[in-house]
C-alpha cells in the first residue's frame, strides 16, 4: 500500500456477489495493474446468505487523474467472472439531493448546517415542503425552497410535480426530514433505494398522535430515532442507522420530544452520509454498511 499524494482523485468501488475463493485477491490485482493503490477498504462475508460484500477506495500511485470509464470496463469482465453486482465512482462526487419537510425545522437545520461546514457532500438542488414554513431556514443556506401543498384533491399532482424535479435536477437522493405525508405506492417503487426516511423509534414503538406523550405516559427508559429506505410499506423499509438516547422519570413530554429531536437529527445525518460515500448494499430488506 502506497500513500498518494494530497489532492488525488479517489475512486470508490462497491460490490456484492456470492463468497467464492479470489474476490479480493481478483480485485486487488486489478487496482495494481491499473498502478492503483487502495487507501480504504471494507469487507465482510455473511455466513447465513453466502454473500460477500467489500468496498475499496482507491487513488493512482502517483496522483494522476482516474479514468473511471476503462475501469468500469475492466470490472465489468470482473463482475461477470464473480457474478457481481457493483458500482464505481469518484469518491468526491457531490450527490444531488432533495430534502423533503413540513413544519418540524431540527434535521433540516442540521443537513443544511453540516452540509454547509463540510461535514457533508451534498448538493442540495432544493428543499420541497407541504407548508411553507421554512422557507426562511432554506433560503438561510441559499438553497432553493419549492412550496407544494398536499391535499387528498392534490395529493397526485403534488407526487408528480415532485417526480418531475427529480428527473428534472437529476437527482440522486430524496431525504424525508420529518415530511409528514403518506407517499403513495407508486411515489415509492420510483424512488425504491434512493429515499431516506426519519421515523421516531421508542421502546415500545409508539403509533399515532403525540407519541413523546405516550411515552411519557408508559415511562419509557429509551427513546430514539431509525433513518431506514423508503418502501411501500410503512416504516419497514431497510434500516440503515438507529439512535437511542436513555431517559427517566424527571423528564416531562416537552423534554423527551427534544431528546426525540436530537435523536432523529443524529440518526438521519449518518444515514445521509453513508448513503453519499457509497457505504451502503441493499441486500433483500436489510443494509450491509461498509464503513
Amino acid at each position: 500500500m502506497v500513500t498518494p499524494p494530497t489532492g488525488a482523485q479517489h475512486g470508490v468501488l462497491l460490490l456484492s456477489c456470492p463468497d467464492a475463493p479470489g474476490v479480493v485477491h481478483a480485485v486487488a490485482g486489478l487496482l495494481m495493474q491499473e498502478k492503483c493503490t487502495i487507501v480504504q477498504s471494507q469487507q465482510f462475508g455473511s455466513m447465513p446468505t453466502r454473500t460477500f460484500y467489500m468496498r475499496v477506495e482507491f487513488a493512482h500511485i502517483d496522483g494522476s487523474p482516474l479514468d473511471l470509464d476503462a475501469l468500469r470496463a475492466e470490472v465489468d469482465a470482473l463482475g461477470e467472472r464473480f457474478h457481481m453486482t457493483w458500482r464505481l465512482v469518484d469518491a468526491a462526487q457531490r450527490q444531488r439531493v432533495v430534502i423533503m419537510v413540513s413544519k418540524f425545522a431540527h434535521c433540516l437545520n442540521d443537513l443544511l448546517f453540516r452540509n454547509s461546514s463540510g461535514d457533508l457532500n451534498l448538493d442540495v438542488v432544493a428543499v420541497v415542503s407541504n407548508h411553507p414554513d421554512l422557507g426562511r431556514m432554506a433560503d438561510s443556506f441559499d438553497v432553493p425552497f419549492r412550496h407544494l401543498p398536499v391535499t387528498p384533491d392534490t395529493k397526485g399532482e403534488a407526487e408528480a410535480a415532485l417526480l418531475a424535479l427529480v428527473r428534472e435536477e437529476q437527482v440522486d437522493l430524496v431525504v424525508l426530514a420529518r415530511y409528514m405525508q403518506i407517499l403513495s405506492t407508486d411515489l415509492c417503487t420510483q424512488l425504491e433505494g434512493k429515499a431516506i426516511n426519519i421515523h421516531h423509534s421508542m421502546l415500545p414503538s409508539f403509533k399515532g398522535a403525540k407519541p413523546y406523550h405516550q411515552a411519557y405516559a408508559r415511562g419509557v427508559k429509551f427513546i430514539g430515532a431509525t433513518a431506514h429506505y423508503v418502501t411501500a410499506d410503512l416504516d419497514e423499509g431497510p434500516i440503515i442507522e438507529q439512535e437511542l438516547i436513555r431517559v427517566d422519570h424527571t423528564l416531562v413530554p416537552d423534554q423527551l420530544a427534544a431528546r426525540g429531536r436530537e435523536a432523529e437529527s443524529r440518526a438521519l445525518a449518518r444515514a445521509v452520509r453513508w448513503h453519499t460515500e457509497n457505504r451502503i448494499v441493499l441486500s433483500d430488506a436489510k443494509t450491509v454498511i461498509l464503513q
